[in-house]
């Protein structure tokens, strides 16, 4: 009876051993799982947006070359479209991605527009997105109007493919100047003027040009931050794309 009872303790001593083991490498998995599911939901215009570019491009991997190519024509921001339907394009084009795989916009989202959203709120970060993608794309495809009405590029240019997210992901970057703690805020906008602003420079495509007017325009937006108070999320956690016009 001893030995059966000294069994039962010392399975039970086991027992209890292991699930304490368990709990113990449990604990993190549920912190992290916890960290990640907050850090989500507290951008959830970041990632609902996220969610429906991998929608349209799992879609677009179904088409052939040609359908998918005249597909994004019809929703591409150049100037036959944009003198057509305006409003439609301008919204359409921020949910297609031209040519592109995903995961490197899942990555970006991540790095800038979810903390941008986390800081400014859902409301302001779509603001300065709207505006960096709006404004770049009508200045941009008007210098385009210019040098074509004046001989500078060819009259097919008016039907260039041009959609992507990647207006609004550098108007966010440039606002993000902000949120960057002194004095580390000016060697981060000197990068981005410089990952920007080379291009222009060497390449000068109506593109390039877009890429840095998003940043300026993003710059501009520093009045939307100055009434922006850091989230809950941010104070108990921290102190602090590419188009593919063819």
């Amino acid at each position: 009876m001893r030995r059966i009872l000294h069994t039962v303790r010392t399975r039970t001593t086991t027992v209890r051993t292991r699930i304490t083991t368990v709990r113990t490498w449990a604990a993190p998995i549920r912190t992290w799982i916890t960290t990640v599911r907050t850090w989500i939901t507290s951008a959830s215009g970041t990632y609902l947006w996220l969610a429906a570019l991998f929608v349209t491009t799992v879609a677009l991997h179904q088409m052939s070359p040609q359908f998918e190519r005249e597909f994004l024509l019809q929703r591409s921001t150049n100037i036959h479209e944009l003198s057509t339907d305006p409003v439609r394009v301008l919204i359409v084009s921020a949910f297609w991605i031209d040519g592109g795989t995903w995961l490197p916009y899942a990555v970006l989202y991540t790095v800038f527009h979810a903390p941008a959203e986390h800081w400014l709120g859902t409301p302001r970060w779509l603001s300065v997105a709207a505006l960096a993608h709006i404004g770049a794309t009508l200045i941009s495809e008007g210098v385009l109007g210019w040098a074509i009405h004046h001989g500078h590029a060819p009259q097919s240019a008016a039907n260039t493919l041009d959609v992507g997210v990647s207006y609004a992901l550098a108007g966010i970057a440039g606002v993000l100047t902000y949120r960057v703690p002194r004095p580390w805020h000016l060697p981060y906008l000197a990068a981005v003027l410089i990952f920007y602003g080379v291009p222009l420079i060497t390449g000068r495509t109506f593109t390039d040009l877009g890429h840095l007017t998003s940043v300026l325009i993003g710059l501009a937006c520093y009045p939307l931050t100055r009434a922006c108070r850091p989230r809950r999320y941010l104070d108990k956690r921290t102190s602090v794309g590419v188009r593919t016009p063819t």
